[in-house]
């Protein structure tokens, strides 16, 4: 059977496995709609978290970056990893004491203010649809390959898929639904990169792989990446380009967004006590590292994969996986000089190909010539890890309107019938506003989404930490901090990222990079925010009232570890 008809079969069983589970887990309460009632074991929410953690950034983009940018793509692998181990230490089992359904109900509770509720509300829906955006994006690509659809269509069919079981099921449906998506996206990462690496260096374990020796020259893999770098005119792939500061500051903005993530946060208010939070985040950290072990040596084999098969070949005679994403749009080939070879150089003026590095991942089995079904699988894979991601983003936004404006705020008199219908009338607009933002992306996958983890970083981080950490935070620093932090940020991003204030364009916005403060790059800007924000709450703090002492009284028992077994509802 051909890719398209393979495709057809896996998505069409992966789709109905979702909508299946949506239907069966569907929520019948608030409590159900926003944290699955409060009672996920440990195991299934780590499964749930790794999904709802491994977007299309993950899955699609993360490869493809590496592939591309070497040694400074490490800085994605560092921060995001490295940011959850922070959350899950720092963060998480004291946000599951407090008990709350979300970040704004938590802020909004522990600053004792409804304006700090309505600046997280804000603060989420922003970084909840800049994440968003990735995710459509990555539905977009992966249908226009392999259902041979525009981009804009495949975005319009992902709408409508997250749609039925975001809204039916809520977290309840939703966490189920991520449990099976897991077990699709890492068996579809997981198989193509056996194959590959066994393929490339005799070894089936692609880690190891990594480090091994080419088959067919006895050349180390890296050593060889290498020496096809420099012929055709590339930086080393082992040697970094960008400046020390930058990479450490993109990295530290991915630790601290990845533990101000509200759609990540809120999946340890999903289990039964404050122990569970602990364990869940342990089960997660395991899952999550079978796939960002492996993404170095996907990079790897995709990149000498590539740059052997195209480079200075006649383009007549390239494979018949070329043709298939040229149609995409996303491989583009220009023949400069006539002479029908493809030149593919880091001279940009003579430079004859054109790839977008969201395709590495997906394009990588083709160009390896595995078997058809490999192929649609990663394909289904690349859906689910979307859509996992989409959907946690989706009831975030959801529970920021329903439960934290309508119910906290607008109208706390609302019945739980109303509630669920305000939560799913919410999810369905949120699924609109998220399609607009694929079809019209900021940039490729990962760059959109280290810009979410920015804001997040800018805005979430301090107030959550101060918060549990700090008994004189008072409203006035919190709300301070986190607007200064996330106006900051936004400035930031819409100057150097899209040359806003400058005219815009490609070229405007290359010429910027030279301007950049302190050398740092949009990607990496969070830290400078988030440092803003946590001088801004402190200063300010210090000068205006101290909290009250039934808050000061509440984060100390946050704090204490005895009786932690029990989540304490406040």
């Amino acid at each position: 059977m051909g890719i398209l008809t393979w495709t057809w079969i896996l998505v069409g069983i992966t789709f109905a496995l979702y909508i299946g589970i949506a239907i069966w887990a569907r929520a019948g309460s608030s409590k159900e709609f926003y944290v699955a009632g409060g009672g996920v074991p440990p195991i299934i929410n780590g499964m749930a978290t790794a999904a709802d953690w491994m977007s299309a950034a993950s899955f699609i983009s993360l490869a493809g970056i590496i592939s591309f940018t070497g040694y400074d793509g490490s800085v994605y692998l560092m921060g995001w990893t490295g940011g959850y181990v922070l959350l899950a230490l720092l963060l998480a089992p004291y946000l599951r004491k407090f008990g709350k359904f979300t970040v704004p109900d938590f802020i909004g509770d522990r600053y004792y203010s409804n304006t700090a509720r309505i600046v997280a509300v804000i603060a989420a829906l922003i970084v909840s649809f800049t994440y968003v955006a990735g995710q459509m994006r990555g539905v977009g690509i992966v249908f226009s390959r392999y259902l041979e659809v525009e981009i804009d269509t495949g975005v319009y069919i992902g709408m409508a898929i997250v749609l039925f079981y975001a809204v039916l099921g809520g977290m309840k449906g939703i966490t189920y639904t991520q449990v099976a998506q897991y077990c699709v996206l890492i068996f579809a990462f997981m198989v193509p990169a056996i194959f590959i690496s066994f393929q490339m260096t005799g070894n089936p374990i692609p880690q190891l792989g990594f480090g091994g020796t080419d088959l067919g020259d006895g050349v180390y893999l890296l050593d060889k990446l290498d020496g096809l770098q420099r012929e055709l005119g590339f930086h080393e792939y082992t040697s970094g380009q960008k400046s020390m500061v930058d990479v450490f500051a993109i990295t530290v903005a991915l630790m601290v967004g990845t533990a101000g993530l509200p759609h990540v946060i809120v999946r340890f208010f999903t289990v039964p006590k404050v122990a569970d939070a602990r364990k869940s985040a342990g089960w997660a950290l395991l899952f999550i590292a079978i796939l960002y072990t492996t993404v170095p040596a996907v990079a790897v084999f995709a990149r000498i994969k590539l740059i052997e098969e195209v480079s200075n070949k006649e383009y007549a005679e390239l494979p018949e996986w070329f043709g298939n994403w040229e149609k995409t749009g996303l491989l583009k080939f220009e023949d400069k000089n006539g002479d029908g070879l493809v030149q593919y150089v880091a001279n940009k003026e003579i430079n004859e190909l054109s790839i977008d590095r969201d395709i590495m991942v997906l394009a990588n089995p083709e160009i390896a010539q595995l078997p058809n079904w490999v192929i649609a699988l990663v394909g289904a894979g690349g859906l689910a890890a979307a859509l996992s991601t989409a959907a946690g983003l989706l009831l975030v936004i959801a529970s920021s309107i329903s439960h934290d404006l309508i119910k906290k705020i607008i109208n706390p008199k609302i019945s739980e019938k109303g509630e669920l219908l305000a939560a799913r009338l919410s999810a369905a607009a949120a699924v609109v506003v998220a399609g607009y933002f694929g079809i019209h992306p900021p940039g490729f996958v990962a760059a959109v989404v280290a810009l979410a983890f920015g804001l997040a970083a800018a805005s979430f981080f301090p107030a959550i930490l101060l918060g549990i950490f700090d008994k004189r935070m008072n409203k006035e620093g919190a709300i301070s901090g986190m607007i200064v932090g996330l106006l900051f940020m936004i400035f930031y991003m819409m100057k150097f990222k899209f040359g806003l204030f400058d005219g815009g364009g490609k070229e405007v916005i290359a010429a910027l990079k030279s301007e950049w403060w302190f050398g740092i790059s949009p990607e990496g800007f969070g830290t400078i925010a988030m440092l803003a924000n946590f001088t801004v709450s402190m200063v300010v703090s210090r000068f205006t009232p101290a909290p009250p002492q039934y808050v000061q009284d509440l984060v100390e028992d946050i704090r204490i570890p005895s009786g932690a077994g029990e989540a304490i509802d406040h």
